[in-house]
C-alpha cells in the first residue's frame, strides 16, 4: 500500500496526538515537602558559628527551637554571633558564667516570636526574650534604627543586626557581630543590712554591775583611810 504525502502527514499527527493524551493521563510526582528546620545545620551552612554551636548543644537551647518551630505555629527570632564575637569576649568570660548563666545567655539571644527587620523597628521596648522572667529578671533588648538598618542594645552593649542567615517563617536568624551579654549579669545584688549588735545584759545586770563598782570603790577607800589612822597611832606612840 502507497502512502501519499497527505497520509504520512496524518499518521504523524495522528501519533501525536495519542502521545499527547498518554503524557496527560500519567500522574506527576509530587513536589518533595522540605524537611524539618534544624537551626545547627543552616549555622553550619553558613560558617564561623562554632562557639555558638556548642552553646545551644550544650545548654540544649538549639533543640528547643528545632522542636518550638517544627511543631508549633509560634515562629521565633534568633541573633546569631560570629565566631569573632565571642572571641572579642575579654578572656575567661564564658567559663566565667555558671551552668545557669550560660542558657541565661543563649535564651537572651532568642525572641519567643518571628520578626522581620522591619518588624523589630516598630516593636516596643524593650523586647521579651526567651530568658525573660528568670530570677524576676527582665533580659529585655532594645532595638532601633531606620531604613531596615536595626541596631540592637542591651544597654552594655549595641550591635548592628547585618545580614539574615534566615527570613522565613516560623524562623528568623540574624547574624551579629558582638556578644548579646545581659547588664543582669554586670549588675551585683545589693549587700545584706549588718544585723544590729545584741545587746546581751539585762536592767537588773546593769544596775548590780553598777552597784558592785561602786561598792569596790567605797571599800578600797575605807582600807586607804584605816591604814593612814594605824600609822598615825604608831607615831604617836613612838613619842617621848
Amino acid at each position: 500500500m502507497a502512502f501519499t504525502p497527505l497520509s504520512l502527514l496524518l499518521s504523524l499527527l495522528l501519533s501525536l496526538l495519542l502521545a499527547s493524551q498518554t503524557l496527560a493521563q500519567t500522574p506527576t510526582a509530587p513536589a518533595p515537602s522540605p524537611g524539618p528546620i534544624n537551626i545547627t545545620e543552616i549555622l553550619v551552612r553558613a560558617g564561623q558559628y562554632n562557639t555558638w554551636i556548642h552553646l545551644l548543644t550544650v545548654t540544649q537551647v538549639g533543640s528547643q527551637i528545632d522542636s518550638q518551630v517544627n511543631n508549633s505555629n509560634q515562629g521565633m527570632t534568633v541573633f546569631c554571633p560570629t565566631d569573632n564575637a565571642f572571641n572579642n569576649l575579654p578572656t575567661g568570660t564564658l567559663n566565667n558564667l555558671t551552668i545557669q548563666q550560660q542558657v541565661q545567655l543563649v535564651l537572651y539571644h532568642v525572641l519567643p516570636q518571628y520578626d522581620t527587620l522591619a518588624d523589630l523597628l516598630t516593636v516596643s521596648n524593650p523586647v521579651r526574650t526567651q530568658a525573660s522572667g528568670q530570677d524576676d529578671e527582665v533580659f529585655g533588648l532594645y532595638f532601633f534604627g531606620q531604613n531596615n538598618e536595626v541596631n540592637v542594645s542591651t544597654l552594655i552593649v549595641s550591635t548592628l543586626v547585618s545580614n539574615f542567615l534566615r527570613e522565613q517563617f516560623p524562623l528568623a536568624m540574624y547574624e551579629v557581630d558582638k556578644v548579646l551579654m545581659p547588664k543582669e549579669f554586670t549588675e551585683s545584688p545589693a549587700p545584706a543590712p549588718a544585723p544590729a549588735a545584741a545587746n546581751t545584759s539585762s536592767p537588773s545586770t546593769t544596775k548590780s554591775t553598777t552597784a558592785a563598782a561602786k561598792g569596790s570603790g567605797s571599800g578600797r577607800l575605807g582600807v586607804g583611810l584605816g591604814l593612814v589612822a594605824g600609822l598615825g597611832l604608831f607615831c604617836i606612840g613612838l613619842l617621848p
